[in-house]
């Protein structure tokens, strides 16, 4: 009888593990691959799409095309989880598996800060395309970057939105008479490198983009158009642009495998206290950013660790807790930052000037992944 695997989640994490799978077993395991969405984007199209870089078809990319040996794609919406059967239900029927990997995500609690769910937030696909209107007729005022609280995905992002606005305003002509405010709840935008911290700051400066470290925004007010950061104090603005609190899906926490929040892993297997259940990506307490090069790696150690398993081997490698961030820094140029949270005593970050060729490694970066999952 094939060994199943289910993987729960189709991004970074669970596309690449189910590729892995099948490069690796072919037709010899059956992979069951569940999402409840049509198809997939990049985190960084949603700043394309909402500076109008990019319409919005023009970054998703189908998991129609997501063909591959011994893997079926399901689109279903998951509705309970029995870590201990590896056992999982959706809408339309069940499933049980040898190995489980949930790779969910993170969801976004808008109301966690009140008035942020009037479309004021970009970190969702829809987030994002709704305040495209928004920010393109915006023309005069401040406009409020701000964070609702940590841990949150990608997060040199609100950086490079500012720097992104930034470009789009002047484009426009009226950067003259617009503000921009930075509000994050780190003490510098990219706490494991303070060089690279050091250029986004100097950056911020360059370009009169106010930012306020160690802060968060606690509510809005969109009547009055004020944001309320934790201390108490207001700040006035015309456009909001918000990133949301993130918190574990409502089913993972119902199926008893969140504490504080996010799903405990051994830290190099990724496996959960649950016999053969892993858990990969933004849902996992690892210890490392939630962005999608780090669930990429998640997934390799993963497919290691269920290639041992299946073949009766050693693993041969681990999670290393390593990966590389692009970042926009505005005028056609991007940096990037190398981090490594595992190595050493505390985590690095080795910082990269902005320049016009990593700006073609962040392309290739995008389109290797489309070639490899979609054959696009």
């Amino acid at each position: 009888m094939k060994t199943s695997v289910l993987v729960l989640g189709a991004g970074f994490g669970g596309l690449e593990l189910s590729t892995l799978l099948s490069e690796t077993f072919g037709d010899e395991v059956d992979v069951t691959l569940i999402d409840k969405s049509a198809h997939f984007i990049f985190g960084f199209s949603k700043l394309d799409v909402m500076f109008s870089l990019k319409t919005p078809d023009a970054v998703r990319l189908p998991y129609r095309n997501f063909v591959k040996p011994g893997v079926r794609f399901r689109q279903e919406t998951i509705t309970g989880i029995d870590p201990d059967a590896r056992r999982v239900t959706t809408d339309t029927g069940s499933y049980e598996a040898d190995f489980l990997v949930v790779a969910l995500g993170a969801d976004y609690d808008l109301d966690a800060t009140p008035g942020l769910a009037a479309g004021n937030e970009f970190y969702s696909e829809g987030g994002a395309e709704g305040l495209r209107a928004r920010v393109h007729d915006f023309s005069k005022g401040r406009a409020v970057i701000g964070v609702s609280a940590a841990p949150y995905k990608c997060p040199p992002a609100p950086s490079e939105c500012a720097l992104m606005l930034h470009d789009h305003l002047t484009k426009k002509g009226v950067r003259g008479r617009c503000e921009i405010t930075l509000v994050l709840p780190f003490g510098s935008p990219v706490p494991p490198s303070p060089e690279t911290s050091k250029a986004l700051v100097s950056a911020f400066s360059e370009r009169s983009i106010e930012f306020i470290p160690s802060r968060r925004v606690a509510s809005l007010d969109p009547g009055r158009r004020l944001a309320v950061l934790d201390d108490g104090s207001e700040l006035p603005y015309d456009l909001y642009l918000g990133v949301p609190r993130h918190r574990a899906p409502h089913v993972v926490e119902d199926s008893g495998m969140a504490e504080n929040g996010w799903v405990p892993v051994n830290p190099k297997t990724l496996e959960t206290q649950f016999p053969g259940v892993y858990a990969i990506g933004d849902i996992a307490n690892t210890g490392t950013p939630k962005a999608g090069v780090f669930a990429e790696a998640a997934a390799r150690a993963v497919a290691d660790s269920l290639t041992a398993r299946i073949r009766g081997s050693e693993q041969p490698g681990f999670y290393t807790g390593a990966g590389s961030c692009y970042i926009e820094f505005g005028d056609g140029k991007i940096g990037r930052v190398d981090v490594d949270f595992f190595s050493g005593p505390s985590p690095t970050g080795t910082y990269h000037e902005p320049s016009v060729q990593l700006r073609s490694e962040k392309e290739h970066f995008g389109s290797s992944r489309r070639a490899r999952w979609f054959g696009l």
